[in-house]
């Protein structure tokens, strides 16, 4: 794999700190969160205060080794009211900033035993995320809603950091040193081989996203139904197929995937699983069974969620699902699998490389940092610059910490 680094906000931790314009608190160093930091098991964490103070608090065991930069002492008390959407809050107002957010982010998780009482709020602010949440759920009209928020926001803003095949899922890098865009392909290609697909077959793809694998699996002369809910993927994928002279063998559907009618020789999904929302599991999945050709078999790659992890955190909101993916809800493997046996399905192979993600997230999170001018040309501000970094550097940090996972699942009729 290719060793890439990350642009840090500030080239070194200790000489580069500057007194924040909204510095406000003048809080002392008995921080209840300084006690907990002082009980994290796991790595270590240099925070510099306001006041220009260094604290090192240094764990028994190997780990992450984090900068923290307070601005404010408030990003501290917004961590205690409101868990990790605070934190996150005081990230986009600048409150705090690291020179490494990944591995900040990362030590925060290996040490969830001490510092996870932190990660939701205070019981009031989280039960009020919760009940804003549940007003979220992905039904026909509501998934629109909320894949509008995030797919719609222009597909120059996507262009800017993704590779050239507009891929925005996983990559498969293997043990070899490919390119971010070779190791897309290689990711299409094996679900292609494992489908053992022929000329002529017709596959529906549910979640087409702006076409990537449909222009991969039609120029093996494979015949695409693809399905988005957004309407600028599917203006994207139109365009790409047309210019690529592929468009007799493709179908772009604005539909949602339970409006879908006829059979299909083999589905592919690839990061839709992650959208669906458990109430309706049973309906993706039963979408699946009733639109699969006897003897066909559908590929499904998706995040999971380590088991203990989800039972732990079911039922709770965070960063993520609040400002990025509203509705969303990544499952455990267990219960991606119950959900299928439950359809009629039968999951023939599971094959997991989180790290991949991690490596395809670092190599986004560069090209973002790389393209902050373009961003902002197209008119987002900083607070959205910042939350979008947040946001990779979080993912980043779930699976290198092996809290989260990727999969692609092999599914056939029982």
């Amino acid at each position: 794999m290719q060793n890439l680094s990350i642009k840090p906000i500030e080239d070194t931790f200790i000489n580069s700190v500057e007194t924040h314009p909204r510095l406000v608190s003048n809080r002392s160093d008995n921080h209840p969160l300084l006690k907990a930091f002082a009980q994290t098991e796991f790595g270590q964490l240099l925070l510099k205060s306001p006041e220009g103070d260094t604290h090192d608090f240094n764990g028994r065991n190997n780990g992450p080794e984090a900068h923290l930069i307070l601005n404010d002492w408030q990003a501290l008390d917004a961590l205690v009211a409101r868990g990790e959407i605070g934190f996150a809050e005081a990230y986009m107002d600048g409150l705090w900033d690291s020179d490494d957010l990944p591995t900040l982010l990362a030590f925060g998780l290996a040490n969830a035993d001490a510092l996870g009482k932190y990660f939701y709020g205070k019981p009031l602010y989280a039960l009020w995320v919760r009940a804003k949440s549940l007003l979220r759920v992905n039904s026909i009209n509501g998934s629109r809603r909320n894949i509008k928020e995030h797919y719609d926001l222009g597909n120059e803003f996507y262009a800017l950091w993704l590779d050239e095949s507009m891929t925005y899922s996983s990559a498969l890098f293997g043990s070899s040193s490919l390119t971010l865009e070779d190791a897309q392909s290689a990711k299409y290609q094996r679900i292609l081989d494992k489908l053992d697909t022929r000329p002529g077959d017709h596959i529906l793809e549910i979640g087409c996203g702006w076409g990537g694998f449909a222009e991969v699996a039609t120029r093996q002369g494979v015949q695409v139904t693809g399905v988005t809910i957004s309407e600028e993927q599917k203006a994207f994928a139109d365009a790409r197929m047309h210019h690529a002279g592929l468009n007799h063998l493709s179908n772009i559907k604005l539909t949602d995937y339970r409006q879908v009618e006829g059979q299909f020789d083999h589905i592919v999904s690839i990061g839709m699983f992650e959208h669906v929302g458990e109430k309706y599991w049973p309906a993706y999945f039963d979408t699946i069974k009733s639109r699969l050709k006897p003897g066909g078999k559908a590929m499904v790659q998706t995040i999971t969620i380590d088991e203990e992890v989800f039972e732990n955190t079911r039922g709770k909101y965070g960063f993520i699902e609040t400002y990025i993916f509203p509705g969303g809800l990544l499952p455990s493997k267990k219960l991606f699998l119950q959900a299928a046996k439950e359809a009629g399905l039968h999951c023939r192979e599971i094959f997991a490389f989180g790290q991949d993600y991690a490596l395809t997230l670092t190599h986004w999170l560069e090209r973002f940092d790389g393209c902050e001018k373009e961003v902002r040309a197209l008119g987002y501000s900083d607070t959205f610059i910042r939350m979008w970094r947040l946001y990779f550097a979080s993912c980043i940090a779930a699976f290198t910490t092996g809290r989260t996972d990727v999969i692609q699942v092999e599914i056939i009729h029982q």
